[in-house]
């Protein structure tokens, strides 16, 4: 393999977010044509096929607030973030995360990598209030949200329907000063430091 595939860009304890790595697509495409974890995204009802997911990935490369999170004594891929909505004068955006193998959901990556994100919007984006939206189904993503300090402030009711039954989306919330975790404290510059 020539050159690097991923670059630290915000380090945690176990993971570190890079840049998104277009070359991915096709564990990706996998992923995402998984039906358990489509039906969680609220995209099952469209198929990914391997130029469209590559497509999408060199867009989102090239773009925004993108990152790929990587297990760091591995660099193994284990899905993405990011903050999109940004709105630089109300101080707000909203924050979307994919763990993709199953192997890899409920060992608190997710919780670390929205930590991650979430500091470096507040910390480094100068935001306020970040928000993620998800199914009232979607039972470990909410306790994750939850662990890593999002609030639940408001659903949508009735808004996604599968399998002959209405689901509510569920609204959550991070504000800039309920943030607990100092990942990036020893890098920030700091008055009389």
């Amino acid at each position: 393999m020539d050159g690097m595939k991923y670059f630290k860009k915000i380090e945690g304890t176990r993971l570190f977010l890079s840049p998104v790595n277009p070359d991915d697509a096709e564990i990706y495409t996998q992923w995402i044509n998984d039906l358990p974890t489509s039906l969680r995204l609220g995209n099952a009802a469209e198929v990914y096929s391997l130029p469209q997911e590559r497509a999408f990935l060199e867009g989102i490369a090239k773009e925004g607030m993108n990152f790929a999170i990587v297990l760091k004594d591995t660099e193994e891929l284990l899905g993405n973030c990011s903050l999109f909505s940004i709105n630089h004068i109300h101080r707000r955006a909203e924050l979307g995360i994919f763990i993709g193998s199953q192997s890899s959901r409920n060992k608190g990556y997710g919780t670390e990598a929205i930590q991650l994100l979430a500091e470096y919007g507040f910390k480094v984006l100068n935001l306020n209030n970040i928000m993620l939206r998800l199914f009232e189904f979607n039972h470990p993503a909410r306790k994750c949200y939850e662990k890593a300090g999002f609030r639940l402030f408001g659903r949508r009711s009735q808004s996604y329907f599968v399998n002959g039954q209405y689901f509510d989306e569920l609204y959550m919330e991070l504000l800039s000063n309920e943030i607990k975790t100092n990942f990036l404290e020893e890098f920030l510059p700091k008055q009389n430091g």
